[in-house]
């Protein structure tokens, strides 16, 4: 049974078109990223990541619910009230 559950967690997270684990697609592009640096030094990469992965997630998530918060929250695996704070945050409540 925890092998099939972790099996469905993995199946979930990939992306349907590239059959490619979500961490995976994350890595290439922070290589990308930081190739494309050079020599440059970033700042604040994590703050900047979530706030490029976390408005399509929550956009597609309510979309997929529709717009259902208490789905979305469970889903989501946070609290119902984060996730107000967080569709408040980038400018998403309806």
């Amino acid at each position: 049974l925890h092998l099939s559950i972790r099996r469905q967690r993995q199946m979930c997270i990939r992306d349907r078109y590239s059959k490619t684990p979500l961490k995976e697609e994350v890595r290439k592009a922070m290589g990308r990223y930081y190739k494309q640096l050079g020599s440059n030094m970033p700042i604040d990469v994590y703050k900047l990541v979530l706030d490029e992965i976390e408005p399509p997630l929550l956009i597609a998530t309510m979309k997929f619910v529709n717009q259902n918060q208490s789905k979305a929250s469970q889903i989501l695996g946070i609290n119902r009230a984060t996730l107000r704070t967080k569709l408040k945050k980038y400018g998403l409540l309806t």
